[in-house]
Order: structure tokens, then sequence, then C-alpha cells
């Protein structure tokens, strides 16, 4: 006979973290703007659901930043032209060695959206994602649940 002891049961742990993440109340979406053609530019319009959130104002310039970056990612120039001849002479492994300036903006992007969500939007329960994961569609903004007023719904 042998004597075996039980194994033990795994116990799943929450961190004290994940206890206070705020739950996701909902999302909204701010789509493309194709009155002027195809290039990347999003609708300035602030979605009712935003309205108590975030001020009006507030919203539109962050909107129009992102056209303005986006639009400079866009813009074709010397630099431009240049890039996509030495990509033609080196069969594009230029790539592989330097950044163009589309990944350049792009860049400039995320961290123009980073620092909103840290400055404005975090603080009244909101977050942008960046719309490079949204495939450029969409400025996917998420709103979370506001505990302070109280969960009894």
């Amino acid at each position: 006979m042998s004597t075996r002891k039980p194994l033990p049961l795994k116990k799943k742990t929450h961190s004290l973290q994940d206890l206070q993440q705020p739950a996701v109340s909902s999302k909204v979406f701010i789509q493309r703007d194709y009155s002027s053609g195809t290039i990347c530019k999003f609708q300035t319009k602030l979605p009712s659901e935003l309205e108590s959130r975030i001020d009006k104002q507030q919203f539109e310039e962050t909107i129009q930043t992102l056209n303005n970056l986006y639009a400079e990612a866009e813009k074709l120039g010397g630099k431009s032209y240049l890039e996509g001849c030495l990509a033609c002479l080196t069969a594009y492994t230029i790539f592989l060695c330097i950044e163009t300036h589309y990944e350049k903006v792009l860049k400039k992007i995320a961290r123009y959206i980073k620092d909103q969500n840290e400055k404005i939007y975090a603080p009244r329960g909101l977050l942008l994602t960046d719309p490079l994961e949204r495939g450029l569609r969409v400025i996917e903004i998420t709103i979370f649940e506001d505990r302070s007023i109280g969960s009894g719904r």
C-alpha cells in the first residue's frame, strides 16, 4: 500500500490591482471622415455619450491634432521621394536600417495619445485607443464605469 498525499488544490488568486480595475461601461467609436477623400481624417463631432465626461472644445482639439498629425504623415515631399528611390535601389532592404517618415509620425501619434490619456482622458474615466490598433478605421474611446456615483443600477 502506498501512502500518497493528496495534491493541493490550486486556488485562483487575484492581485490588488485586478480588484481595483474599473469596469468597462461602454465604448464609443469616432468614425473616419471621408468628405475630403480617402485621407486619414476623423470626425470632430463630440458623441452624446461623452458630453457629460469631457469638454467639447478639448475633445475637438484632440481629434483635430490627430487629423493634423495623420496629414503630416501622409504628406509627400522630397524626403518621401528620396525614401522611395532608395527603397527601389536597395530592393527595399533600406527599410531594415532606417525608419520612414510615416513610421516616425505614427510613433509621434502614439506618444500624443498616451499623453492625452494620462493628462485628460484617464482622469475622466475615458481611454483613447490608438487608431492604428483598429486599422485606422475608427478611434475607439472606452468609457469606464464611474463607481464613485454608486453601483446600484
